[in-house]
């Protein structure tokens, strides 16, 4: 038997040669190995609100990953915003899996879509970023950009003083890349704002409430956690906390 947490990662549903299929980049799967200490178990993206409930009983905690796909504006109620590619499957296997994780006190992780996700199951709305008061967003990467120069976008963000993020990471502005086209617009009930970047645009957003944590942030800690201490940090607090919730369900095993 494993020493380390279990942690489920939701995956994204694609179509190769034809065929459904489950999409996890690598680098979520290394990141949760090497960074978290943790095994990572995939979800995909058409698991049953039963099968999300056997699977939380069996996992640590749940990161919700990005995608380069948007959630429809149907869930948040957010008429036109927002455009294709969306993914329904995945939104609706996303909110299973945060009201389950929430009732199961799992501690609940969010990158990039997976922050988006937790917004909307916590009763936010989002914007479309493209567009911000009809000025398009120079510091997000277009839609043809090549992902693996992510980093040409990059700005700044600040920690709230007094967040998890804060704790985390230290006073002052840190650098995060951004690739993603609707931001949280209304903040849920519940949720908290961890960070912001110069032009307000929220970028970290943890829980107020409930026995488990709960931190997503919108850039991407996965890329370069090496070079970032930021990153790395987000990472041991995500090990860090499956961990402890590892504990807790080992001991009401016994």
């Amino acid at each position: 038997m494993s020493n380390k947490p279990v942690i489920a990662v939701i995956a994204c549903s694609r179509e190769v040669e034809g065929e459904p299929a489950s999409i996890v980049k690598q680098r979520y799967l290394d990141a949760v190995s090497r960074y978290a200490d943790a095994l990572p178990i995939i979800v995909p993206p058409t698991a049953s609100p039963a099968e999300a409930a056997a699977l939380l009983a069996r996992v640590d905690a749940v990161l919700l990953t990005g995608s380069n796909s948007n959630i429809e504006p149907s869930r948040y109620g957010g008429g036109a915003a927002g455009a294709p590619p969306f993914d329904p499957p995945r939104d609706e296997t996303a909110l299973h899996l945060i009201a389950g994780a929430i009732a199961a006190k799992k501690p609940l992780f969010g990158i990039c879509r997976g922050l988006q996700e937790l917004n909307v199951a916590f009763g936010g709305t989002l914007a479309d970023e493209r567009a911000l008061d009809g000025v398009a967003v120079s510091h997000h990467a277009p839609a043809e950009a090549d992902l693996q120069e992510m980093f040409t976008y990059g700005h700044r963000a600040t920690a709230e003083t007094g967040g998890v993020l804060a704790d985390l990471v230290g006073r002052g502005s840190i650098p995060i890349n951004s690739v993603h086209f609707q931001r949280v617009d209304a903040v849920g009930k519940g949720l908290k704002v961890e960070a912001r970047a110069e032009d307000g645009v929220i970028e970290a957003l943890s829980s107020t409430q409930g026995e488990a944590p709960v931190l997503a942030v919108q850039w991407h800690p996965e890329w370069q956690p090496e070079g970032r201490h930021h990153d790395l940090a987000f990472w041991r607090y995500v090990g860090t906390q499956a961990r402890k919730a590892m504990t807790l369900r080992t001991d009401a095993s016994l």
